[in-house]
């Protein structure tokens, strides 16, 4: 164990406490599993990024997974962490870059979700996504509802170049505000979205949207969610080594950007591709959002045809990522949720 590693809380005995490896799309891939109740329904989660894992393999025994914490989830549910292809604890440098496409990351994700119904001998799994990850649980949803029980979105994206076009906007704003001359010549230079040719310019896009801290409000307190949120919980991992958190931060980065992904990311539109669900659906965005846009959520709420039930809820103090409060109302809201309990807007 690492000399730096800590864990907020250990699994009895009775329960299940494992990183679990196995083939899925042709290459091998890692799964956390962690219960203190076996036989407990199995909630599956979608880390975002791509090549941002967390919550992932590495947050066995952490409590803040970025979103939400987990030490009450785990004693109602079976909760399943995977380390998407190309990152983390499923990084190899043998994986070919042209199976790094949206389509293959949805078909993996069917693969876990096949494997985890066999596993723990459960017709259905409660299905939960971000950022990213958003992407491929609902096209999940959308098209195999027989597997799911339920559907919950955190940060939800519903269409990339709207969002990269709405994100644009924003900082342009936010740079004639600040009379940032450098940002409005990079910015004007790229052009608004989409970015259907040059990962140049979709990069470009990114940087300032990291510069100007898209992902993170700072709520003025120590419960902020900041860049190191995430590398903390990599750090104290105890199943993460440095070279881990390189391949998921570094390697997995370049891995996964290629022209063809940024393509798949500009052309799919979920308004056109998933107009109902048929399992229930919660959404969870930050009030302080400037990453995903909430406008765009919105309005696909309004129009989402969702016989089973939808909620779209809010989190005061978050952005991207989420405040530590927020995240441990966004897990008493899950299991309130999933358990079939009645919750409050907010």
């Amino acid at each position: 164990m690492k000399w730096f590693s800590r864990i907020d809380f250990k699994i009895s005995q009775a329960g299940i406490s494992e990183v679990e490896r196995l083939t899925i799309g042709g290459t091998e891939q890692s799964l956390l599993i962690q219960t203190e109740n076996p036989g407990s329904p199995v909630l599956l989660f979608i880390h975002g990024g791509p090549s941002m894992p967390i919550p992932g393999v590495s947050n066995r025994g952490s409590d803040y997974a970025l979103v939400m914490t987990t030490r009450q989830l785990i004693k109602h549910f079976t909760v399943v962490f995977w380390d998407q292809r190309g990152t983390g604890k499923s990084y190899s440098k043998n994986i070919p870059k042209n199976t790094l496409r949206l389509k293959q990351f949805i078909s993996d994700g069917l693969e876990v979700t096949d494997h985890l119904r066999r596993r723990f001998r459960q017709d259905k799994l409660h299905l939960v996504a971000h950022s990213w990850g958003s992407v491929i649980g609902l096209a999940l949803a959308h098209a195999n509802p027989e597997n799911y029980h339920s559907y919950t979105g955190f940060s939800q994206i519903v269409n990339w170049a709207e969002n990269d076009k709405l994100s644009y906007q924003w900082l342009m704003e936010a740079a004639r505000e600040r009379n940032d001359r450098k940002a409005l010549k990079e910015l004007a230079d790229i052009g608004e979205p989409p970015y259907l040719e040059s990962l140049d310019q979709w990069g470009a896009l990114r940087k300032w949207q990291v510069k100007y801290r898209s992902m993170f409000y700072d709520a003025g307190d120590k419960g902020s969610a900041t860049f190191f949120s995430g590398l903390n919980i990599m750090l104290r991992s105890p199943d993460y080594s440095l070279k881990d958190i390189f391949n998921s931060l570094v390697r997995g980065f370049k891995l996964s950007y290629t022209d063809e992904l940024i393509h798949d990311l500009n052309t799919f539109d979920f308004f056109l591709e998933a107009p109902d669900l048929q399992v229930p659906a919660l959404f969870i965005h930050g009030a302080k959002e400037k990453h995903v846009m909430p406008e765009l959520l919105v309005r696909f709420y309004e129009d989402l045809d969702a016989p089973k039930g939808k909620k779209l809820l809010w989190s005061a103090n978050s952005s991207h990522a989420f405040h530590l409060n927020d995240a441990r109302e966004n897990e008493q809201r899950l299991i309130h949720h999933l358990l079939g309990h009645e919750v409050d807007m907010v």
